[in-house]
């Protein structure tokens, strides 16, 4: 895997399966074309992925998105002050150890998303981060019904930044479909599952443990729907 250079475009994702690393193309690749994957989140603004290229790896990267700057526009809309608290709470943020750190987790989610209404849009990727903050808090809380709402938002923002075949898309579209057959929401949860099944296939591979999970939780969405 070392031998992969960089691109914050790759053709390639590497995904766990237990201890072992396992490469995926996500595209259709050319005879001659060399393989990528990303050294670093895609998700950041391009300042910031140059940023940690340099520092870690000695190098800056020229690719198409390091030069057109895309999305960066989208990455950082809403008010620039705003943004940059929610940046700050959400880097202040370490794995809570306990229900209670939790609940202060979640507090802290609740107060600024709050407040941010109508100053930042959930395609902001600070805001999006704190959507998913607040969406882990709910699961370990069990706050099923909550969880789903902060999980919705975060949709459309994934299929902006991870568009095509992505596994952090296939992982979200997952744990949202759970959620909504958590909630008796079967129609919904079989057509999100669906959708994270599409992509999970050529990420993960049908033979990948968390393949095999989706695929359980499907077939039984499809048995409620049919006692329905």
């Amino acid at each position: 895997m070392s031998l992969l250079n960089h691109s914050c475009d790759p053709n390639c994702v590497i995904v766990f399966e237990g201890y072992q690393l396992l490469l995926h193309s996500v595209r259709e690749i050319q005879i001659g074309e060399e393989l990528t994957i990303s050294y670093v989140e895609s998700l950041m603004p391009t300042r910031e992925r140059q940023k940690q290229l340099v520092r870690q790896y000695c190098f800056e990267c020229d690719c198409l998105l390091c030069q057109n700057q895309e999305k960066d526009a989208e990455k950082l809309a809403g008010e620039e002050q705003v943004w940059k608290e929610v940046k700050d709470a959400v880097n202040a943020v370490r794995y809570p150890k306990s229900k209670e750190e939790w609940k202060h987790v979640l507090e802290r989610c609740q107060n600024l998303l709050s407040s941010n209404k109508g100053h930042l849009p959930d395609t902001n990727i600070y805001q999006l981060k704190m959507l998913d903050c607040a969406m882990d808090a709910c699961i370990n809380l069990e706050s099923w019904e909550e969880a789903l709402y902060y999980g919705s938002r975060t949709l459309e923002p994934y299929s902006l930044y991870y568009p095509g075949f992505h596994p952090l898309r296939a992982v979200q579209l997952m744990r949202v479909g759970k959620l909504q057959y958590s909630q008796g929401m079967f129609p919904q949860a079989l057509e999100t599952l669906k959708q994270a099944y599409n992509i999970m296939k050529v990420t993960h591979g049908t033979d990948h443990s968390l393949m095999k999970v989706l695929m359980e939780i499907k077939e039984e969405c499809d048995a409620m729907m049919r006692l329905q």
